[in-house]
């Protein structure tokens, strides 16, 4: 059982909860806490000032109060009317995530809500009802507010739950599942929709993809280098001391692990005239590299934001309890946060990109042209590279940052947004386009490995080689190229777990 508190939570733990599905509490303490920032606000309605979100209208309507009698409406509808996403529905994991984080900010006690409203949300959770979340509608400013809107509309008995992957209306579903909406006191809807949980979730889990990406980049690489029949001599460590980037250093001696012990890489150092790889191949060590350390200071912000409170306004509770609008919710740390390391997921395929054109030109490689038998009668993997180059250019039209885009929202009240919900779903796109063009480069390798028989790659090298060949045959001549890219874009996907884990 994983408790939380709205301090402390980590990746690894979100991954648990997310994707393993491990059941989530709150934590005994944090639910005292929240309590006494519940007082807080029913003493602070006492006094029967206007306060933000309490008991005024919102965004420029700010300066509308809003009679006591009313204030549970109010917050029924402001859910009700800023649940306006279009397009395609968030995933499931990343709807998970997103009760997840909502509940751990809430947790801190600072957003005046009952300690209900975060249960419900852990309910959820664990009994995998999720709110179906369109994702298109945020700009990132006061938060993520319509998706937030759609996360929390079921929690009142509106809107729609996924129940075993099954749209169903919210109303129909929480019957079903023995649960009653809950009606909404003050500040609470206001508490359920203001915060930066659905880029943070995205980016969470862009980050996650992108640690595993790193490390099949490294691993693919390093058989592309072989089959070329290519040097490790730029990845010995002595190099990279001298320039001690950490994540280049890690990137290095993965390369070097998993090359020893090559036959092709002594025949290269016996008979190969070269002494030096092209950049695409020598410098991996330098851009895998720098995309682990983009990885690491994304994963530092994010951390931070897991564990934040990002809604307006905030309460402190005390002796004299206090309500300060500020603009925590502003999106602008994971939205450049995210654009960054869309933009060095991008550079992981651009450079895979170049050792697929290395392999298939013989003009370098003294490979077969386009690594098949009988090239002019066979085509081989021609279009193959061409598929990785269209991939290739579109991850470098979605590394524009969408951080540096601001159309100004509500009357010019949001005059400057984050647009941070956009960058996440940018890489997203640009994750699976990188995995796509590993993939080519994986078959391009190994098909190269082939024309190197009988000498052998290094063991660690071999047992992928066989893997992938458990699947995806050697071409000896054409045949439909594109059920063998799929083969190895899904086994990147869910069978490379033993080959990389023994990496850093």
């Amino acid at each position: 059982m994983l408790e939380i508190s709205g301090h402390g939570l980590t990746l690894e733990a979100f991954a648990r909860a997310v994707e393993d599905r491990e059941p989530v509490a709150l934590a005994a303490a944090a639910r005292e806490r929240v309590a006494e920032g519940r007082r807080a606000i029913e003493r602070i309605l006492q006094r029967n000032e206007p306060v933000y979100g309490v008991n005024t209208g919102f965004g420029l309507l700010s300066d509308r109060k809003i009679d006591s009698a009313h204030l549970a409406d109010l917050q029924r509808r402001l859910l009700l009317s800023h649940a306006a996403g279009l397009g395609a529905e968030l995933r499931a994991p990343t709807v998970r995530g997103m009760l997840l984080l909502r509940a751990n900010a809430l947790a801190q006690g600072n957003s005046g809500v009952r300690p209900e409203i975060i249960e419900r949300l852990l309910e959820f959770l664990n009994r995998d009802l999720l709110p179906v979340v369109p994702s298109r509608g945020s700009v990132g400013a006061s938060g993520d507010l319509a998706p937030l809107a759609h996360l929390a509309l079921p929690v009142i008995g509106e809107g729609w739950l996924s129940v075993n992957g099954v749209k169903t209306a919210a109303a129909e579903a929480l019957t079903d599942a023995g649960l009653a909406p809950l009606g909404l006191e003050a500040k609470e809807g206001l508490a359920l929709i203001n915060g930066t949980q659905a880029m943070a979730t995205l980016l969470a889990r862009g980050a996650l993809a992108t640690r595993r990406l790193v490390k099949v980049a490294d691993l693919v690489g390093a058989l592309s280098t072989d089959a070329i029949r290519g040097t490790d001599a730029g990845f010995d460590a002595r190099i990279h001391e001298l320039r001690p980037h950490p994540g280049q250093k890690a990137s290095a001696a993965n390369l070097w692990k998993v090359f020893q012990g090559s036959e092709i890489r002594e025949s290269h150092r016996l008979d190969d005239t070269r002494v030096q790889d092209p950049y695409s191949f020598r410098c991996m060590p330098q851009v895998h590299g720098a995309v682990r350390d983009v990885l690491t200071d994304v994963e530092r912000r994010l951390e931070i934001e897991m564990n934040s409170v990002t809604d307006n306004p905030l309460i402190f509770p005390g002796s004299e309890p206090d309500v300060v609008s500020g603009g925590n919710f502003h999106g602008e740390p994971i939205a450049m946060a995210a654009d960054f390391l869309c933009i060095a997921v991008a550079e992981l395929g651009s450079i895979s990109e170049r050792r697929i054109e290395q392999l298939t030109d013989p003009k370098f490689s003294d490979l077969p042209a386009f690594l098949v038998e009988e090239p002019g009668l066979n085509s081989g993997f021609m279009i193959a590279h061409v598929t990785a180059a269209a991939l290739a250019s579109e991850s470098k039209s979605l590394s524009f940052p969408a951080s540096v885009d601001s159309i100004p929202t509500s009357a010019g009240q949001e005059d400057h947004v984050s647009m941070g919900v956009g960058a996440c779903l940018k890489l997203d796109q640009v994750l699976d386009n990188t995995r796509r063009i590993l993939a080519i480069e994986l078959a391009a390798s190994c098909q190269g490995i082939d024309f190197r028989r009988p000498l052998k790659t290094s063991p660690a090298l071999e047992a992928l080689h066989a893997d992938v060949r458990a699947t995806v045959p050697h071409w000896t001549e054409d045949r439909a190229m594109a059920d063998d890219l799929a083969a190895c874009e899904e086994f990147l996907r869910c069978s490379v777990e033993p080959h990389i884990e023994v990496l850093t």
